[in-house]
């Protein structure tokens, strides 16, 4: 996990010269230039916890699978259980009555005792019968009693999976937490750090306009000395940023498209790992399972199980809807295909959903269609 990086206060040494017209730099220019090499390794290592961070959610994720699979194994066993002990109880009652009619008749009045007997043809057949009937319950008790067992073996078992994958979600998600104490800790030194790259950048400001200023007085002096008016100029501007948005083609796919627009509405819902709600976030997983839900296709939450429940598209073939993933079998992270050149995806913490360039490096691991 990444540590915070200490950020050093920075001493602000003002540099005023009056005396030449050529100034050398300001020592200020230094520490600016000190303080932003800072801020960039500040902003580095940000990156790459937030990058961690969609892995990290990942993992959650596929605890989470893991134990509601285990827990339905469970519900499903204690249902067999329950059928079990309830058709042993049955032919225990069977046994049961069985015995008090044998009690009753002395074990042969009613089977064996031509006496009781209203059709004297039929009395061995019946005697037969019982017995084999008898016997046959009493096998049925001895393997429900055995099937029983195994169910409740079988259980155990299962419990004592479930609180293994428990404690793995536990683990995963304390991970996920000190994931995300480190990126708040480097937001807040990144944020120290732009502050002071600010305050030394305005006293930079202020000791080159006093230095210009203190140059034109001494020039005008000079003119007026030798009775011309000299004039000065100086230029700059700051330079502009031009960012450009592209749209993405109609989708071609009837279900894909209807995926892409799900997600296209959650534009701009903050990345929350383990969600996939419109009110409270969406981390990787959970924004591609949300969208494709909408239009029907259930995915699982986790973007490894997404990717195995997909079939492989190869990246010339992709279609508005189909899903991205990155890592080893898909387990790091899982963004949409949009169109040429575009996805959209709910990257990491701290951050929106977003329609962003299409990357096929950086762990790249193929493209699948629901």
């Amino acid at each position: 996990m990444l540590q915070r990086v200490g950020v050093p206060a920075l001493t602000v040494v003002t540099v005023l010269s009056s005396t030449v017209f050529g100034l050398a730099r300001p020592a200020a220019g230094d520490q600016i230039s000190d303080a932003k090499a800072k801020a960039a390794a500040i902003e580095s290592q940000l990156s790459q916890a937030q990058n961690e961070m969609s892995a990290l959610s990942q993992q959650y994720d596929e605890a989470q699978y893991h134990l509601s699979q285990i827990n339905s194994s469970i519900q499903t066993t204690e249902s067999n259980i329950a059928a079990a002990q309830q058709q042993v109880s049955k032919d225990k009652s069977t046994l049961s009555k069985a015995a008090v009619a044998n009690y009753i008749t002395d074990g042969t009045a009613s089977t064996q005792n031509s006496i009781f007997s209203g059709n004297q043809e039929t009395l061995g057949a019946t005697s037969e019968y019982n017995q084999i009937a008898e016997g046959d319950i009493s096998l049925a008790v001895d393997k429900l009693h055995t099937a029983e067992n195994q169910l409740n073996a079988q259980k155990a078992q299962l419990t004592n999976e479930q609180g293994q994958a428990q404690t793995q979600v536990n683990a995963e998600q304390a991970a996920v937490a000190q994931n995300q104490q480190a990126i708040d800790q480097q937001k807040s030194a990144l944020a120290q750090e732009q502050g002071q790259i600010a305050q030394l950048v305005q006293q930079q400001q202020q000791q080159e306009a006093a230095a210009a200023a203190a140059a034109a007085k001494q020039k005008q002096e000079a003119a007026a000395a030798a009775a011309a008016a000299p004039s000065s100029g100086g230029g700059g501007g700051p330079s502009a940023l031009a960012s450009a948005a592209s749209a993405p083609p109609p989708p071609t796919a009837a279900g894909g498209a209807g995926a892409v627009q799900a997600a296209e509405s959650q534009e701009g819902v903050p990345y929350q790992w383990g969600a996939e709600s419109p009110g409270v976030g969406f981390d990787c997983s959970g924004l591609t399972a949300w969208a494709w839900g909408q239009v029907g296709v259930g995915l699982p939450h986790y973007s490894g199980a997404q990717m195995a429940d997909s079939a492989p598209v190869p990246v010339s073939d992709l279609q508005p809807g189909d899903l991205l993933f990155y890592g080893p079998g898909g387990s790091d992270h899982v963004a949409m295909y949009v169109g040429p050149g575009t996805m959209i995806e709910a990257p990491y913490t701290g951050a929106d959903v977003r329609l962003t360039a299409l990357r096929l490096g950086d762990g790249f691991a193929g493209a699948g269609r629901p």
